[in-house]
């Protein structure tokens, strides 16, 4: 629903009817919309981070970071990460400073997850990174996050979306990989 008419027009009665559940089970569950909204992207980023933890841990001992990033990106990385949710609710956040505070904590514990990632990925395979990694997980978030809407905007299938994210960090990836 959310990611088909947006927050505002999205209607716990209707959010419930499509769910088929009761507006008391609503209720009982979350305070507000909102607080779905941030519970079902968490949920969804949390899933697609646990497949690519599981994946990290393995990968061959190649030390070629494009084929490490090839085999991290193999699994469908655009998967159920709707861009049109994350646009959904940063749009939200920018005129709800309750909202923008729920939506800055879930990204931190999104970078906490792809700091792990990130640093696992380095240690595992002596791959020293050229930055500190928290930058580096910033910045293999933004690229995710730009890749998802800019398939969807250019209506890529999932497949397509998922070589399009995976040729960009093709690119980056081994920019952050080397000697200071």
């Amino acid at each position: 629903m959310f990611a088909e008419v947006g927050l505002d027009a999205a209607s716990v009665e209707t959010i419930c009817e499509r769910a088929g559940f009761t507006r008391g089970a609503f209720y009982s569950n979350f305070e507000s919309k909102d607080e779905l909204f941030l519970a079902l992207i968490t949920q969804l980023s949390e899933d697609k981070l646990d497949e690519v933890s599981v994946r990290v841990k393995k990968l061959s001992g190649s030390r070629d970071v494009v084929d490490l990033v090839r085999q991290i990106a193999s699994m469908s990385l655009a998967e159920r990460m709707e861009p049109q949710l994350l646009s959904e609710v940063r749009t939200q956040a920018l005129r709800d400073p309750r909202l923008a505070e729920a939506f800055l904590a879930w990204r931190a514990q999104m970078l906490g997850r792809i700091e792990t990632i990130v640093r696992d990925v380095s240690e595992l395979h002596a791959l020293p990174l050229r930055m500190p990694v928290a930058d580096a997980a910033v910045l293999l978030l933004d690229i995710s996050e730009q890749c998802s809407v800019q398939a969807a905007l250019e209506r890529l299938s999932e497949r397509q979306a998922n070589r399009a994210m995976q040729s960009r960090l093709e690119q980056v990836v081994p920019l952050l990989v080397g000697p200071v």
